[in-house]
């Protein structure tokens, strides 16, 4: 009994404390800077750079504090450093959270997870060395960052990145300035293009990346697109990289 409770002794308390006041910053740092490349449009937005961030600090907080680890109760010689053990985990959690990042044509998917399996590891690190106080608020702010920030995001002026694809036939290729008028004319704006000529079909295909950051009628542009007798076939999807 007095063993377990050496991991909520005063001395132990403080030092969770303190690292719960280094979460704290870190939450605040990585969410000023997700919303930064969350409002460009980015998939890395609040929730990745939140939960990174904060893994980080955890992981380079309890340094700080070696004599705490594991409730106080152990000397831990050189030969059996546990900062190799940890370096060995966050390293394969890093191949793992790689394997769940999937490009799917201009749009980047599963950053959020891989971080919030990073963030896992970390947790479980945290709690391995005898950080109880500080794994519970990491895991507190991790499920605040992946149920409650996805939303408020959403509702956070951002810019919104579309990627539109046009195909015409050959005589009825609108000019640049069309093009931009007509995406106007929805809310949106081309940042970027390519062009492509197919001679075998005698079509052009359009590639472009528009961009909104107010209101924009993408439904009504899809209707319109639709029901156009010049353009041949069109793709519209979320552009987030």
């Amino acid at each position: 009994m007095n063993m377990l409770m050496a991991y909520w002794s005063r001395a132990e308390l403080i030092t969770n404390g303190i690292l719960l006041l280094h979460l704290f910053g870190a939450t605040g740092v990585g969410l000023l800077l997700g919303y930064e490349r969350s409002y460009h449009g980015r998939a890395a937005g609040m929730r990745t750079y939140a939960l990174v961030c904060v893994t980080s600090t955890l992981l380079t907080a309890i340094n700080g504090f070696p004599g705490h680890w594991f409730g106080g109760l152990v000397a831990t010689p050189a030969a059996a450093d546990p900062t190799r053990s940890i370096q060995g985990i966050m390293t394969g959690i890093g191949f793992l959270g790689a394997g769940v990042i999937i490009k799917d044509g201009f749009t980047i998917r599963g950053v959020s997870t891989a971080a919030s399996i990073w963030t896992t590891a970390a947790i479980g690190v945290i709690i391995g060395v005898g950080f109880y106080g500080a794994a519970i608020s990491a895991t507190l702010v991790a499920l605040t960052a992946m149920t409650i920030l996805g939303k408020i995001e959403k509702f956070l002026p951002h810019q919104k990145t579309m990627h539109l694809s046009l195909v015409y036939p050959k005589d009825q290729v609108p000019t640049s300035e069309e093009m931009q008028e007509c995406m106007s004319a929805y809310g949106f704006e081309i940042v970027d293009s390519s062009y492509e000529y197919h001679d075998e079909k005698r079509q052009f295909h359009f590639d472009l990346v528009i961009q909104t950051s107010g209101r924009h009628r993408s439904q009504l542009m899809v209707r319109d697109l639709s029901t156009s007798h010049d353009i041949v076939e069109f793709k519209l999807s979320s552009s987030r990289a």
